[in-house]
Formats: C-alpha cells, sequence, structure tokens
C-alpha cells in the first residue's frame, strides 16, 4: 500500500505554547506504514498560507495546521482550493473548531486521530469573500481581538484579563442585519457568525449549531447592564445561550450586515478592519478534515 505525503506546518506561537518538539513528539506517534512526515515552521502572520498553498500544489495529500482556529483559516483556505485533506493539532488559545471536532487536545491523542484517516466533509463559509471556518464576527469580540493582536499576553488568562478591561469602555452598536431575505435591525454588542458551537475554550455561543447543515448562525448579543456577564458567561459554558434573553440567534445561508461605520471585524479569532457593508454566506460541504472516528 503506498504512503500518504503529509505535512506538518507548525505555528511556533500560537497559544503561547513552545512547539520545537512537536516533530520528535509526531515521529514517535505517527502510523510511519500510512505516512511520509514533512515539517515546517511558519515565521510570521500569512506564512501558514504561504506554505500550504505551495504544499497543494505539490504531491501532498495532507496538511496538518498545528496551531489555533487562526492558524486552521491560512492553511484550510488553501487546503480547500486544492482539494487537498486538512489535519489538525491544537495548539491554540481556545480552539474552537478542534473542541467542536472532538479532536483531542492531548497531542498524542490527536495524532492518533490522524492515523485513522477518517476524514469528513464539512461546510465552511465566506466574510466579504475571505473564507473562515469557526466562527466570524463584529462588535466586542472583534475589538477584543484587534486589542488582542498587539498584546504579549497570549493565552487565556491575558485575553480574559484584557476583556474585562476593555468590557469598561465598549458601548454597544447600531446593526442592519438581512438574513435570506429578513430585514433585522438590532443594537448590538456582539453580532457573532457561527459555523460551529463555540468560540474556544467551551465557550459556545451557538450551541446547536452544525457543520454539515448548510446554515449558520448568527448570534446577537445583546446590548446588557455589566453585572450580567456572568450569567452571559455560564450561560456559554453551560451551552445554554438559546435559552437566554440576551442572546438571539436565526439561522440563515445569505447574511448581509450594515453598520454605522468602518470597524475591526474578526474572522476565526483574528482581528481585520473592513467596512460598513458585510456580506456572509455557507459553502456547504466543502472541505475534507480528518475527524475522530465517532464523528460524522
Amino acid at each position: 500500500m503506498s504512503k500518504s505525503n503529509i505535512l506538518f506546518i507548525i505555528n511556533p506561537i500560537s497559544g503561547g505554547k513552545d512547539k520545537l518538539k512537536i516533530p520528535a513528539l509526531i515521529d514517535a506517534h505517527l502510523d510511519r506504514s500510512k505516512f511520509n512526515a514533512n515539517y515546517s515552521f511558519t515565521e510570521y502572520v500569512g506564512h501558514a498560507s504561504e506554505i500550504a498553498e505551495e504544499a497543494a500544489s505539490k504531491n501532498f495529500d495532507i496538511i496538518v495546521a498545528v496551531g489555533g482556529d487562526g492558524t486552521i483559516n491560512e492553511i484550510a483556505s488553501k487546503v480547500m482550493q486544492q482539494h487537498k485533506i486538512l489535519g489538525v493539532l491544537p495548539f491554540g488559545s481556545g480552539n474552537g473548531l478542534s473542541r467542536f471536532l472532538k479532536i483531542p487536545m492531548n497531542t498524542a491523542k490527536a495524532i492518533r486521530v490522524i492515523n485513522d484517516l477518517n476524514v469528513s466533509v464539512i461546510d465552511t463559509a465566506t466574510f466579504n469573500q475571505k473564507s473562515f471556518f469557526n466562527m466570524a464576527g463584529m462588535g466586542f469580540d472583534a475589538h477584543i481581538s484587534a486589542v488582542f493582536a498587539g498584546n504579549k499576553s497570549r493565552g487565556l488568562s491575558g485575553y480574559v484579563k484584557l476583556g474585562m478591561k476593555e468590557m469598561l469602555n465598549y458601548k454597544a452598536q447600531e446593526y442592519r442585519i438581512e438574513i435570506d431575505g429578513k430585514e433585522y435591525l438590532r443594537t448590538a454588542f456582539v453580532v457573532s457568525i457561527a459555523n460551529s458551537s463555540q468560540y474556544g475554550n467551551n465557550a459556545h455561543i451557538a450551541p446547536k449549531a452544525s457543520i454539515t447543515d448548510g446554515l449558520l448562525d448568527v448570534c446577537i448579543i445583546k446590548s446588557f447592564p455589566l453585572y450580567k456577564i456572568t450569567l452571559l458567561a455560564y450561560h456559554m459554558l453551560r451551552g445554554s445561550t438559546d435559552q437566554s434573553s440576551l442572546v438571539e440567534i436565526i439561522r440563515g445561508k445569505d447574511i448581509r450586515i450594515s453598520r454605522v461605520a468602518d470597524d475591526a471585524i474578526h474572522i476565526d479569532g483574528e482581528p481585520y478592519f473592513m467596512g460598513k457593508e458585510i456580506e456572509v454566506s455557507i459553502v456547504p460541504l466543502s472541505l475534507n478534515i480528518i475527524t475522530p472516528a465517532y464523528e460524522s
């Protein structure tokens, strides 16, 4: 049986975790009867995308993202275009998509998932023509992503500390949201477009989201007094935001959002700056990805 050529693209700074020993760990657990392994470390923002584009056009069957949702985004965008297979070893701050897919956070176990080579086909989406795979949006979470990008304290604790500080001054914004032709006017703290259910760290904003239903969950976190932040966090961690009066969830395929000014947005947790008009669309069953065998 011929072996599959597999490339591990390693983001050395994602999640604030040292990854210099990752190749040795992979060597120890990867099934060498199935795979010829190669490794590449990223050196700057956007480098993972460049490596993946070059690799996908060569004789690599599987390209593995070693990092978080942002690293997955860079690599998956190219893997999808070339109709290759994506693998994931979770090493980010939140690992939203990996957790949703039940890919183990333990690296040795995640490598064994790759050994099993169970390939699922999942939905992806576009946000002003830029692909995303887990979550995209605007409002406070995008503001925090933009501020956090320049902060040296990576990881969950740094994110939480920064979030609490910024929350004191952030004001809810006005949005006009059109979902499959129906218009909604909302004052919102956050507008998130969810493909999977969670941001990461098991904080679920769209608990009933599916990556195979051809729909996106538009999650509107309403303006709320600061003292209710613990209630919102409780619902997210419990996976019950669909039962919270603080959150409205509307499903659809084609979404248009208008806001009062150009501002920050995030795509799979990475910050960007975009205009007032946003268009979001689902791309059904468009990415081949390795998942645990029990995950459909």
